[in-house]
């Protein structure tokens, strides 16, 4: 029997309830829930004309655009899986996570193209189907077809039987390891998540909602767009987020709800065209990746009064919300990430994965039907995920006797710019190959805009010298800009423990006015 109430029906079951309802909003171009569904039809039945068949994998590489809310509808819906990737990648990035995936397709917008061929190149693809998102009528690259083709493809998709414990997505995510992993998540995992965000976040189908987060993140994707599909509200797409862009749209389109980093919720109120008249149809705001400084929180509630806030706290594995603070409690419980979500239960856990006393620090995990089935073609860090029946988060926080947690640091070794997660290991591992550099330990240190900034602490080679701009350009040529460390400071040597490990604590706590000076 097929399954109608997994991801791929959800446009469908969308647009038996509001056929001329508008869903998605790019630009100059709209597009109805009725018309919305056809498309993904088409787009799904092209993939299996193309050839791709249940358990493949299509890559896409794009800006925010209304292709990127087609093609996970579609995708499931042809029993395929969607798995988009970071536009800000290098190559040579973009090719590690293509040698992990092994997609049968990949969808690049159009000035990512090159990008994307020389990272097909590197992973030694050739055989992989190429379409690119371009205007009508531009030449294309050699070896690419447009996505049009697909998007107006004649005739149906095949039926498939997507169980709900079947994987329909990849995101990527870097951990304490140097490369990235691939989350798979289910389309249980995913709808379940929906109805929580929903239920915990307001959602109504009335609501107009501007995306300008990049959909590459189960954040903007997955806790805002998929879920204001599957309920019927209308969507705003903007490939940039500028805070003229921003504000513009909000009163062009009556934008009522917008999820953003604190970071952008910082760049917005300190803009040089900040007028809260412009915001005054949005009633619901969201944030989440950090929590809200207290300052920012007392400059909102006065700046914009009648703007609700809500915090999402998450991670991609958990699809990705968990926790939930409300606007009654921002101010109450500043600096909290709330409490579980409808489907979410949550323990601190000590090294025993036995839980410990509200007030003890230990460490976040979770049970739910939210849980992500592990990485992709990664048996020993999917065990070491779900070890003791949790889904282990890797960070470390508490839970006050009110019930609300407080995250306190990380188990695993990232740095949060701005909401883009960056490894520590990775970065330390580039600035490893300089022939100088004897140890380097790559921190994040706290940043009124970013969250944080990439910090690295390197010692010299006996008889050796470190220019700390060199350092950084050395990085930027081989990371994406974002991973590239902003501060290198040199030390003599690196403090340890007896064991020989360094103590990134330590230094944090050292240098943790570096971007602040």
């Amino acid at each position: 029997m097929v399954n109608s109430q997994h991801l791929g029906d959800l446009s469908r079951r969308s647009a038996g309830r509001y056929p001329n309802k508008t869903a998605l909003v790019d630009g100059d171009f709209s597009i109805t829930y009725a018309e919305l569904d056809a498309v993904v039809e088409s787009t799904a039945a092209a993939m299996q004309a193309a050839g791709l068949v249940k358990g493949d994998t299509v890559v896409a590489l794009s800006r925010n655009c209304w292709h990127m809310a087609v093609l996970p509808l579609a995708a499931a819906r042809a029993g395929v899986i969607m798995a988009p990737i970071n536009f800000l990648l290098s190559a040579a990035e973009v090719a590690t996570i293509l040698r992990l995936a092994q997609p049968k397709a990949m969808i690049a917008e159009e000035h990512l193209v090159d990008v994307a061929q020389e990272a097909i190149n590197q992973a030694g693809l050739p055989d992989v189907i190429r379409l690119g998102i371009e205007p009508k009528g531009r030449s294309r690259a050699a070896g690419w077809a447009d996505l049009d083709t697909w998007l107006s493809h004649s005739g149906s998709a095949v039926p498939q039987v997507v169980a709900d414990t079947d994987v329909v997505r990849l995101m990527f995510t870097s951990g304490t390891e140097a490369g990235p992993k691939a989350v798979q998540l289910t389309s249980r995992s995913l709808m379940w998540q929906y109805v929580t965000t929903l239920l915990s976040g307001g959602g109504a189908s009335t609501d107009v909602d501007l995306h300008f987060m990049p959909l590459y993140h189960c954040a903007q994707l997955d806790v805002f767009l998929m879920p204001d599909l599957y309920l019927g509200a209308t969507s705003v797409l903007l490939r940039s987020a500028g805070p003229a862009r921003i504000l513009r749209a909000i009163e062009q389109h009556g934008v009522n709800k917008m999820f953003a980093t604190p970071s952008k919720w910082i760049e917005l109120l300190h803009s040089p065209i900040f007028d809260p008249a412009k915001f005054a149809t949005i009633t619901k705001g969201y944030y989440g990746a950090s929590a809200m400084p207290v300052p920012v929180l007392l400059e909102l509630a006065e700046r914009l009064p009648h703007l609700r806030l809500w915090n999402f706290y998450g991670q991609t594995e958990m699809s990705p919300a968990a926790c939930i603070l409300p606007p009654e409690d921002q101010l109450e419980y500043a600096g909290s990430a709330g409490q579980p979500g409808l489907n979410v239960e949550m323990a601190i856990l000590d090294q025993n994965c036995q839980p410990v006393p509200d007030g003890q620090v230990g460490e976040i995990a979770f049970r739910s039907p939210h849980a992500c089935a592990g990485y992709l073609g990664d048996t020993a860090a999917t065990e070491a995920l779900f070890r003791g029946g949790w889904l282990h988060t890797g960070d470390e926080g508490y839970r006050s006797e009110a019930g609300r947690l407080y995250f306190v640091d990380r188990v695993k070794d990232t740095v949060n710019v701005g909401g883009e997660k960056v490894s520590s290991r990775e970065v330390e591992e580039v600035i490893y190959r300089m022939d100088e550099v004897a140890e380097v330990a790559v921190i994040g240190v706290p940043d009124s805009r970013f969250i944080e900034a990439v910090a690295a602490v390197v010692s010299p080679r006996p008889g050796a010298t470190i220019d700390p701009e060199a350092v950084i350009r050395f990085a930027r040529a081989h990371l994406a800009r974002f991973k590239a460390p902003r501060f290198v400071v040199v030390a003599e040597t690196l403090p340890k423990n007896a064991s020989g490990k360094i103590l990134k604590r330590e230094l944090r706590a050292q240098h943790k006015g570096l971007a602040l000076t």
